[in-house]
């Protein structure tokens, strides 16, 4: 697990309690693209289960998410993909 990784997973963790936490680095998907990076860790894919997002709407869940990272989308994170579900939800 690399450090952004082990960062944004350990962030979403403290910050929400979740159920289920998913987090996959993408980046190699997007080697040669803009805003990645020759070490990847770039590019993630987080699907999130937490009693905290019930009763909120989708984009609302996704800003809550990138709240919690807002260190990493403003440095080394250049793509995050958020799929963030209430408990039971699919």
């Amino acid at each position: 697990m690399g450090a952004i990784l082990e960062a944004i997973h350990d962030k979403l963790t403290a910050t929400f309690q979740p159920i289920r936490l998913q987090v996959d680095d993408d980046s190699a998907r997007h080697h040669g693209h803009a805003g990645a990076r020759p070490g990847g860790e770039s590019h993630f894919n987080v699907t999130i289960e937490a009693e905290a997002f019930r009763g909120q709407p989708k984009v609302a869940r996704q800003r809550m998410v990138y709240r919690a990272l807002a260190d990493e989308l403003s440095g080394p994170v250049h793509a995050l993909s958020v799929k963030a579900l209430a408990p039971g939800e699919s």
